[in-house]
C-alpha cells in the first residue's frame, strides 16, 4: 500500500466537469458535538423519509469526515440511537455560571492560538503552514503515543473499516508545506487513517512519511468548494458558517455558496438553530453535549425535510 500518495484539492481523481444533475453532500466540521448534530440532522431527514446519504458526492471535514465515513457503513437512525445509548460522559473542562457550561479550558486556549497565527498570517496559504509548523512543534516534543491511541480511538466510532464506492472526499491540510490534501478510496490510504487525518487539530496525524493536520484549515470547516459542478449541494455546517479567517481571504461558506450558485448549483445550507449555538465553538468537545446536539439535530432535520424533499429529488 503506498502511504506517500496524496492527493491537492485541485487533482483529485474526482471530474467536476461531469456531475451536473448530481447530488452533493457536504459535512462540515464542528468538534465532537458537530459529529452528533450531523448525525442528528441526517436521522431527521432521514425518519422524514429523505434519505440524503445517497448522495453522488459526500464531503466530509474533521468532525464532517467521521461523520461521512459512519454513514458509510450504517443508516442514520442507527447512528442517532448510538450517541442517545452511550453511557453519559463527563464534561472536562471547569464548570462556571453559564448552566454548568463554561468553555472548556483546552478548546479556548486552542481557538486563541489559532486566532493569533491567522492575526500574523499574510494569506490563506501561509497561516496553513504557520498552523502545520506550530503542530509539529508539539509533536516533537510528544513521546509520539497519541497517534495509535488516536487512531483506534477514530477506527472505533466507524461501522465500517472500507472505503465505500460513491464518491467519498476527506479533507485535510500537509502539515510540513501547507497544501490541501484530499482523500478518496483511490488514494491508497485506509478510511480510518485519513479520517483521522482530517480531524487532527492539534498535533498532526502521520502517514507513512507525510504528517497532516485538521481539514478545517484548507479552506473552511465545510470545504464547499469541492462541490462544484455538482447540480444540488446540501451543506450542513455545525459552525453556522462561521470562521476565523478574515473575509478577504475568500474562505467563508458564504463565499463558497455564492461561487457554486454562479457555476450553476443549487445549494441549500443547514445551520444549528438559536438555541442550539451553544453546543458548537469553545464547547464543541463537551462529550456530556453529544446527546442534546444530536437530538437537535433530528429535530432541525425533520422541520426541514419536506422543503428539502423537493430540492433534493
Amino acid at each position: 500500500m503506498n502511504h506517500s500518495l496524496q492527493f491537492n484539492s485541485e487533482k483529485t481523481s474526482h471530474d467536476v466537469s461531469e456531475h451536473h444533475s448530481r447530488t452533493a453532500l457536504v459535512l462540515g466540521g464542528g468538534g465532537s458535538t458537530g459529529n452528533a448534530w450531523l448525525i442528528g440532522v441526517l436521522a431527521g431527514l432521514f425518519d422524514a423519509g429523505l434519505d440524503v446519504t445517497t448522495a453522488d458526492l459526500t464531503i466530509g471535514t474533521s468532525a464532517g469526515s467521521t461523520a461521512a465515513a459512519q454513514i458509510a457503513g450504517a443508516t442514520p437512525t442507527e447512528l442517532l440511537a448510538a450517541i442517545l445509548a452511550a453511557a453519559p460522559q463527563q464534561r472536562t473542562g471547569p464548570v462556571g455560571s453559564d448552566r454548568g457550561r463554561a468553555p472548556i479550558r483546552p478548546v479556548a486556549d486552542h481557538l486563541e492560538r489559532i486566532g493569533k497565527i491567522i492575526a500574523s498570517a499574510e494569506d490563506a496559504a501561509d497561516m496553513r503552514r504557520r498552523v502545520g509548523a506550530a503542530a509539529l512543534d508539539i509533536d516533537a516534543a510528544s513521546d509520539g503515543s497519541w497517534q495509535t491511541q488516536w487512531r483506534a480511538t477514530v477506527a472505533s466510532r466507524l461501522p465500517s473499516q472500507r472505503w465505500p464506492q460513491r464518491t467519498v472526499l476527506i479533507t485535510a491540510v500537509d502539515a510540513r508545506t501547507g497544501e490541501p490534501v484530499v482523500f478518496d478510496r483511490h488514494s491508497g490510504v485506509d478510511l480510518a487513517d485519513a479520517v483521522a487525518a482530517s480531524c487532527a487539530s492539534g498535533l498532526p496525524y502521520r502517514i507513512g512519511d507525510n504528517r497532516y493536520i485538521d481539514g478545517g484549515y484548507r479552506s473552511n470547516a465545510e470545504n464547499a468548494d469541492l462541490a462544484a459542478g455538482y447540480e444540488r449541494v446540501l451543506v450542513l455546517s455545525p459552525f453556522g458558517g462561521r470562521t476565523l479567517t478574515p473575509v478577504d481571504w475568500g474562505m467563508h461558506l458564504a463565499t463558497q455558496v455564492d461561487e457554486l450558485r454562479a457555476r450553476g448549483s443549487r445549494v441549500t445550507t443547514i445551520f444549528p438553530d438559536s438555541n442550539s449555538e451553544h453546543m458548537f465553538g469553545a464547547n464543541a468537545m463537551d462529550l456530556s453535549l453529544r446527546p442534546p446536539a444530536a437530538r437537535a439535530g433530528h429535530d432541525r432535520g425533520r422541520a426541514l425535510a419536506e422543503q428539502l424533499t423537493e430540492f433534493w429529488r
